[in-house]
Formats: C-alpha cells, sequence, structure tokens
C-alpha cells in the first residue's frame, strides 16, 4: 500500500509545524524550503489541513500557520484516512456502477475481501501512533529541517 503525495505532503507539513515553537506562525514558503517541495504543491494541503481542523491559519502580513492542537492530539491514522478515504485501493472498492463493470472478477473475486483486510489493517496501526510520535527525534529532526532547537 502506498500513500499518495497529498498524504505524504500533509504529514511533512503537521511534522514542521510540531517541531517550531507553539506561538511561532509558519509560512507554506519556510515549509517548501524546509522540504524541498513545491509551495504550489502545498496550497491545497494547508486548506484542507485547515479545514479539517488539523492547523490554524492567519491571513495577511505576519500570517502562517501552526498546529490547531498538541501533538499528542494528532492521530496519524485519522488523518491518513481523511487524506485518502476518498481514494479507492483498487476500482472494485468505488462505490458506483462503473466499478462493478470495469472489472470482469467482479462478484467472484475473494483477492477485493483480502486487500479490505490489509487495508483496515493498515488503519488500525496507523491509529496507534499521534504526531508526537512521529517527531520522537525531535532536536535531530529540527536539525535536518533546519530549526533551532
Amino acid at each position: 500500500m502506498r500513500l499518495n503525495t497529498f498524504t505524504d505532503y500533509s504529514i511533512r507539513t503537521l511534522i514542521y509545524l510540531a517541531l517550531v515553537k507553539n506561538a511561532t506562525l509558519v509560512t507554506r514558503r519556510e515549509i517548501a524550503a524546509a522540504h524541498g517541495i513545491s509551495d504550489n504543491h502545498l496550497m491545497k494541503v494547508v486548506h484542507f489541513l485547515s479545514r479539517n481542523g488539523y492547523i490554524e491559519t492567519t491571513r495577511g502580513k505576519g500570517g502562517g500557520m501552526k498546529l490547531a492542537r498538541a501533538p499528542e492530539k494528532i492521530n496519524i491514522g485519522k488523518l491518513v484516512y481523511d487524506c485518502e478515504s476518498d481514494i479507492p485501493l483498487v476500482v472494485c472498492f468505488r462505490d458506483d456502477r462503473t466499478a462493478n463493470r470495469s472489472c470482469k472478477l467482479n462478484g467472484v473475486c475473494v483477492l477485493k475481501g483480502i486487500l479490505g483486510d490489509a487495508h483496515k489493517a493498515m488503519y488500525k496501526a496507523l491509529e496507534r501512533y499521534t504526531l508526537a510520535d512521529a517527531i520522537a527525534k525531535k532536536t535531530a529532526l529540527q536539525r535536518r529541517l533546519g530549526l533551532r532547537a
């Protein structure tokens, strides 16, 4: 199973925000530069994270973003689910008629159940962790991203 780029960038954004001092507002440009990714790609990510209550944003001069809650309160499994729940693992997981007609094995294939079990197991495993767990090596992560400890 592979996470999409959107989910990857969402996690990286939250990690960065968790590593800066609480009151500090951070810009997309700072996060993009630290991770070596496109600021334009982060635009949708930041909008999504804000809309879903992971971050708070402030517009205008001196604006930026910060975590909306403590890293211990941000569940990695929920975040990944929020980012990817509308993307089916395989076409037969889609909830429409096209999906039912797109595979000749539909209705007799047990692979759908096997993949479904694996998918659920992945989320169950991820639900055991929070953003705080992801930043356990805080000082090393801060150094790697060019942040002051």
